[in-house]
């Protein structure tokens, strides 16, 4: 796996482009859901507009993939030389890690959400001084079924930290023991907001997202509204094949101001506006609104 993620990115993305035919041609992966979730999302297209946005879902989702397995073999150096990720803003992060206990980001599954874990090169490469290091940093992840493809995913996750650090990544059930053991401690908790909420646990209705009555996870909120963390919002649009652009959006510097279902209407708002722009950017294969 490794020698096989230090080849060149473009060796990834030829592979890449093999499987988006596959996954959408021979085993049509999902085909019913992206197309109910893509119609639903913009009933106002025209037939080939939203199969242009089906076509290009899935090329990007073979990107995801290639970049995914490439980000395995990369250090900071690697990742800054291909430049696959600027920072439009870091010192609204920096201001608000300055300012707060610690930040809650709220991320999504825009962009690629594999290569988070080099955040802190990404943040570096410039120059910026940087007012944490990479130590702080934890992602928040959802354990996978298979214990092999889990363990095989949280390692490439963060692959390039040059220190191997037991709190970059932690799964989601252990976050919120997690996060009150470390309150004294100031770090930046990272987390993929928009997904299905779990069976058995509380649903929030967030209203109309997408043109669908939407239910959500408010936990990671819940946190930083206990904590008194600062929140923003994550943007990670896609320029090109190769080139994401980040942008942090504030939601609050003091959480406990405001209610959890709050943070995340607006946290669901942000992510509606960043889809309608680059519509193919997002995860449209998940299931997102199975519960009703």
């Amino acid at each position: 796996m490794i020698l096989l993620a230090k080849l060149p990115l473009k060796f990834h993305y030829f592979m890449g482009d093999i499987l988006s035919w596959f996954v959408k041609n021979v085993l049509k992966y999902r085909s019913g859901v992206v197309w109910m979730n893509i119609s639903r999302a913009f009933p106002e297209m025209k037939y080939w507009q939203l199969k242009r946005i089906y076509d290009d879902f899935y090329r990007h989702l073979g990107e995801i993939f290639a970049e995914a397995i490439w980000f395995g073999g990369s250090d900071y150096k690697r990742l800054n030389k291909e430049s696959i990720v600027t920072v439009k803003n870091p010192e609204v992060l920096a201001d608000l890690y300055d300012n707060s206990p610690s930040v809650t980001v709220l991320c999504s599954h825009c962009g690629n959400w594999e290569i988070l874990g080099g955040l802190y090169g990404y943040f570096t490469k410039d120059g910026f001084e940087c007012p944490f290091g990479e130590d702080q940093l934890t992602v928040v992840y959802k354990k996978l079924s298979s214990e092999v493809a889990d363990r095989v995913f949280a390692e490439n996750r963060i692959a390039a930290l040059s220190v191997p650090c037991p709190h970059s990544i932690i799964e989601s059930k252990s976050i919120l023991r997690f996060s009150i053991e470390h309150r004294r401690s100031k770090r930046i908790y990272g987390y993929p907001a928009d997904q299905t909420p779990y069976k058995g646990m509380g649903r929030h209705d967030m209203g109309l997202f997408l043109n669908q009555q939407t239910y959500a996870m408010t936990g990671s909120v819940g946190v930083a509204c206990k904590l008194s963390h600062s929140v923003a919002y994550m943007k990670m649009k896609r320029l090109e094949r190769g080139k994401y652009e980040w942008e942090f959006i504030p939601i609050c510097q003091d959480a406990s101001t405001m209610s959890p279902d709050e943070i995340m209407k607006q946290y669901y708002n942000l992510l509606e506006q960043e889809i309608k722009e680059t519509p193919c950017n997002w995860l449209w294969s998940h299931n997102r609104w199975k519960i009703k």
